[in-house]
């Protein structure tokens, strides 16, 4: 808080220009208004220069002037308490892979630049704790407990067994889930529109792309006549019900298809020794468990030649034939959005979940080649990555 020429002018009667009294308080660094905390008056009004009408004199007015510098000095602590930076904001960030997955550092990535582009510098104004599940339900059950027990500003959470511990963990901190399927269905939100309670976010797929998954299928594999749907029941629950509408919607594809759960690595072979007997083709449906234990499903798929299709682009990349889902980059980036605006006081209750709005197919010749199938033209043009 500084006196200025003209609280001087008027103390003195050498004055330049009538008016109240000024006092400024410094400049503060720019900082989104969100974040500056409520202030008063009091922190801003130091008063008016009131002459008693007793007292005059140029004596008197040099005491008002000696009057003022004193009650402006006193008043710098209540100034500089209002300048402190604005409070850390805390982040828990609940993964359903392993640290290590590199599908998994990718979405990071993309959260970290979704919050950049808004502010968010990670050490500066905010801290991100994240903990990986590794696909394991239990340890994510966990994982959920020990993070509520932080109580940190908002968590954004990875897949069913995530979200729907965090529900039942706590009603009070802001959950954005990144990444979810069926919300509505799994009882996490009451609807899409308006999600109610403390949770909203980004879904992943609905079961429309279900159908697509079986004509990318026919596309590359026109023989095959059946095909079954590999999932863990316990990661993602939601997929007999996804199947069950399925079944009920005409499609054009005439290819039968089957529910497969599998819960660990023995089922999961069991269940591919089992397709190939048909011949069939395989569909990797998107879960924690199966983007997990990837290496196994395309190693067996390569041994049994099995057509396959998965839901992520990652798939592709590691040697698998064809994916075909949502950018999942796009959603992590996107997410980002949600957490902004509920750090500005915004209500999770209030932001309607939202889709996927970018989807990419990618394809491997050189696993096509290996598996003897010919990718159609039309297909290779239509696709977002080709990898020879």
């Amino acid at each position: 808080m500084t006196a200025t020429w003209r609280d001087w002018a008027k103390a003195t009667g050498q004055s330049r220009s009538s008016g109240d009294v000024r006092v400024t308080s410094g400049t503060l660094t720019p900082t989104p208004k969100f974040l500056l905390p409520e202030r008063t008056s009091s922190q801003f009004d130091c008063g008016s220069l009131t002459r008693p009408d007793v007292l005059s004199g140029a004596d008197m007015r040099r005491r008002e002037f000696i009057a003022l510098l004193g009650g402006a000095t006193a008043a710098w602590p209540f100034a500089a308490g209002a300048q402190q930076p604005d409070r850390m904001r805390r982040i828990g960030f609940v993964h359903r892979l392993a640290e290590s997955d590199p599908e998994d550092q990718a979405r990071i990535a993309a959260f970290q630049q979704g919050l950049s582009a808004l502010g968010w510098i990670e050490g500066r104004n905010i801290s991100i704790n994240h903990r990986f599940a590794s696909g394991d339900p239990a340890r994510a059950q966990a994982i959920v407990t020990e993070m509520v027990h932080t109580a940190p500003d908002l968590i954004v959470g990875q897949s069913t067994p995530v979200v729907a511990a965090l529900k039942q963990a706590t009603r009070t901190i802001p959950i954005v889930f990144a990444g979810l399927n069926d919300p509505v269905g799994q009882g996490l939100i009451a609807s899409l529109a308006r999600p109610g309670g403390n949770i909203t976010g980004f879904t992943l797929i609905d079961f429309p792309i279900t159908g697509k998954w079986l004509e990318l299928l026919k596309e590359v594999a026109p023989g095959v006549d059946r095909a079954a749907l590999i999932f863990n029941p316990e990661t993602a629950p939601y997929y007999p019900a996804y199947l069950r509408s399925f079944e009920a919607t005409p499609r054009s594809v005439a290819i039968e298809l089957a529910a497969t759960p599998v819960r660990n690595e023995a089922e999961i072979e069991a269940a591919i020794a089992n397709i190939a007997r048909m011949p069939g083709g395989l569909i990797a449906a998107p879960d924690p468990f199966t983007t997990t234990h990837r290496r196994l499903l395309m190693r067996l798929a390569e041994q049994y030649r099995l057509p396959a299709v998965y839901g992520f682009r990652q798939f592709v990349v590691e040697g698998a034939l064809l994916s075909y889902g949502p950018d999942t980059l796009d959603i992590f980036r996107r997410s980002a959005s949600y957490v902004d605006r509920i750090l500005k006081g915004e209500k999770p209750a209030d932001l309607p979940a939202q889709a996927p709005v970018k989807f990419e197919l990618s394809i491997n010749l050189k696993t096509a080649k290996q598996l003897a199938l010919e990718v159609p033209f039309h297909l290779l043009q239509l696709a977002d990555e080709v990898i020879e």
